[in-house]
């Protein structure tokens, strides 16, 4: 056997650094809340230990040193020098988020070359583990964000782990629905072709069971426990209260409760949201809450639990609850009127783009960015999330979203002698409605629901099908979570499940289609995104050209200064900023963007504070002191996470402040849409 080079080494140690340093921080946190000293340093000790030696065997002397660095100070706790503080755990929490950022950095080239060259797999397939481990205490998170099942290399079980990419189960579901469809297919042949019924012949109906099992197998391989990130946020609700000098005590019920993959990487950012914004909102310091009559020590709560073919998420606080008044007066500032509205659906506008109770943008609350942010990911997930809330005794966020993405109930519909499905989590009514049921109120068809009138388009013209012929068949009420729209198509075809596949990635976006699947006949059918459908159909309305992609004209392109030294940076925002349809210009300094503002306005700035010449905070203040800049938003992008630098942020005149670590596309589109919404 030929003995193994440099690379092969490295990547072995990248998938051992890997699952050790989950386990670390796991140590860590319990650590942290248990009286166990003496187990848990040990254990940190000896994980801390390995990675020391492994990495020296892979002759990457920084991390060696640094674990020897971090090791010493738990010799310090193993000898009784030291004793477990917030303070001790805090700086070894931060020495783990170290290893892994110095590891990445020494590892990446080698092991990215290594992966493409043995395994032929691409850097975007986040592998996971298929194998026997099964208990929710051998399924960790994978240290770069990526969930992974990954038992203790040392553990017996590791043979029976084999590390799949996602795209492969992808494509193994992909192509057993596939093999479905072609059975189905056989099947109406024997009939068409042979007089044959399917149905009584017993080897057919034994490829049928053999194929609906390995479906259901291949679909809980895609299956993992919530526990998968639970850590994660068990970091980041440990990590805000200490920020901001809180005492919170962190639960969780139903970890082992299981979901597809992709559903819960989906939910991952949203799930964040809600326990920063329980702890940002919802606990109070310490001295506040013992003066109220409660316990000093907050409370935060994920509770998970399955309900049929459903997973119900809550995430719960013992705070004050929230302030309905100031909901509804931030809500009239933006020209919703709440008088004749219930406390319960006034609670509802906390999800209003836009509204927050929160007076500053930050990467944690504000401007309504973070719970909007939450409803955007749950629909696109193909669930919902409610809110409820009780003075003085505490908030709950729910989040309920179906188990697997793969498979969707639908209604099946046929306008213009084409068939499309319709997820049925979005359908609110499908019969009952038909041409002699349509009122008209200014100038356009309506239907009443629920005493509430909804306006009708047809299907066809909605799908850019257009029939010659205008529709008198039934009709069908769908919803966007905020919205309720009427479509009338020729007839209902009737409900089933369906095995969703994405498009292309190279084609266009089409807002208003989820997918596609094909059918026993070998056609496809295409799966409406009710969202997207109930857009295109108020556009119609509006007099708006429908549009596959974002009108070209018509509304003014909204124009983005950013502004960064760094070249990388720069252009990456750039890059985000034109894909989203913004118009974008860069300025290297604050000096500089001074240069172009004054030869011509922006509707937002981006900028970073650590710049030559000018930085962003002198930047901020420039703006706000120049008459025709003044009202111009400012967004503060940068690495410094330091409260004094978001309050210094604020006393300067920004309108938000985003942490660059926890910097990505989705949620600094969003950032901008918010501010420049808030102008316009």
């Amino acid at each position: 056997m030929a003995a193994l080079g440099v690379h092969e080494i490295r990547a072995l140690f990248a998938q051992e650094a890997e699952v050790r340093l989950t386990h670390l921080d796991q140590l860590l946190l319990e650590l942290e809340q248990t009286g166990d000293e003496e187990t848990l340093v040990r254990s940190v000790f000896r994980e801390l230990h390995t990675l020391k030696g492994s990495s020296a065997v892979a002759g990457l002397t920084d991390v060696s040193r640094l674990a020897h660095e971090l090791e010493e100070i738990v010799e310090d706790l193993r000898a009784g020098r030291q004793t477990v503080t917030p303070e001790v755990i805090d700086t070894l929490l931060a020495g783990a988020d170290r290893l892994g950022t110095v590891i990445a950095s020494a590892l990446g080239d080698d092991v990215t070359a290594d992966v493409l060259d043995t395994d032929s797999a691409t850097a975007a397939e986040a592998p996971v583990a298929v194998g026997v481990v099964a208990a929710p205490r051998d399924v960790v998170p994978a240290h770069n964000g990526l969930t992974a099942r990954a038992p203790d290399p040392s553990s017996s079980d590791a043979h029976g782990v084999v590390m799949v990419p996602m795209e492969r189960l992808d494509e193994m579901v992909r192509l057993i629905g596939e093999s479905a469809s072609a059975h189905l297919r056989v099947g109406r042949m024997l009939k068409d072709s042979f007089g044959l019924d399917a149905a009584s012949n017993a080897e057919f109906n034994e490829l049928s069971r053999s194929l609906n099992g390995l479906q259901d197998r291949a679909m809980r391989a895609r299956m993992v426990p919530l526990a998968t990130v639970t850590d994660k946020l068990q970091r980041a609700v440990r990590d805000l209260s200490r920020a901001q000098g809180k005492q919170v005590r962190w639960e969780v019920r139903g970890g082992d409760t299981e979901l597809d993959r992709g559903v819960l990487t989906q939910l991952s950012d949203s799930l964040l949201h809600l326990v920063r914004n329980a702890v940002d909102h919802g606990i109070k310091p310490a001295a506040e809450r013992t003066a109220a009559g409660k316990p000093a020590e907050g409370n935060v709560r994920l509770h998970a639990m399955q309900l049929g073919s459903e997973v119900i998420i809550a995430i719960t606080d013992d705070g004050d609850g929230i302030d309905l008044a100031r909901v509804r007066e931030q809500a009239a500032r933006q020209g919703v009127g709440t008088q004749d509205m219930s406390d319960e659906d006034a609670l509802q506008l906390v999800f209003h783009s836009g509204l927050s109770t929160s007076t500053f943008v930050t990467d944690v609350s504000g401007r309504g960015v973070g719970l909007d942010v939450v409803r955007t990911n749950v629909e696109a997930a193909r669930g919902r999330v409610e809110v409820r809330s009780r003075p003085g005794a505490g908030t709950e966020f729910r989040i309920i979203v179906p188990i697997t993405l793969a498979v969707l109930r639908c209604l099946l519909v046929e306008s213009a002698g084409q068939r499309f499905a319709l997820p049925f989590h979005r359908v609110v009514l499908s019969q009952g409605f038909d041409q002699s049921s349509q009122t008209r109120a200014e100038g356009r068809a309506m239907v009443w629901v629920d005493d509430q009138a909804v306006p009708v388009s047809s299907m066809a013209d909605a799908v850019g099908l257009g029939s010659t012929q205008p529709s008198r068949g039934p009709i069908v009420v769908l919803t966007d979570a905020v919205r309720r729209h009427a479509f009338q198509v020729d007839q209902l075809v009737g409900q089933r499940d369906v095995v969703l596949k994405a498009l292309n990635r190279l084609l266009p976006p089409l807002p208003a289609v989820a997918g596609a699947s094909v059918e026993p006949d070998g056609s496809i059918l295409v799966v409406l995104d009710p969202p997207g459908l109930i857009q295109r159909a108020r556009q119609a309305q509006r007099g708006d050209p429908l549009a596959v992609a974002a009108p070209s004209g018509g509304t003014p392109q909204r124009s983005i200064l950013v502004v960064d030294d760094a070249l990388t940076v720069r252009e990456l925002q750039r890059n985000i900023l034109e894909r989203a349809g913004f118009g974008v210009r860069v300025a290297t300094d604050g000096a500089d963007a001074l240069s172009k503002l004054a030869e011509e306005p922006s509707d937002l700035i981006l900028t970073d504070i650590e710049m030559p010449n000018m930085d962003g905070f002198a930047l901020t203040e420039a703006v706000r002191a120049h008459p025709s800049l003044a009202n111009i938003p400012v967004l503060i992008l940068s690495s410094r996470s330091s409260e004094a630098d978001r309050r210094r942020g604020l006393d300067a005149g920004a309108d938000g402040y985003i942490i660059k670590s926890g910097f990505d596309e989705g949620s600094l589109l969003t950032a901008v849409r918010r501010l420049i919404g808030g102008r316009t």
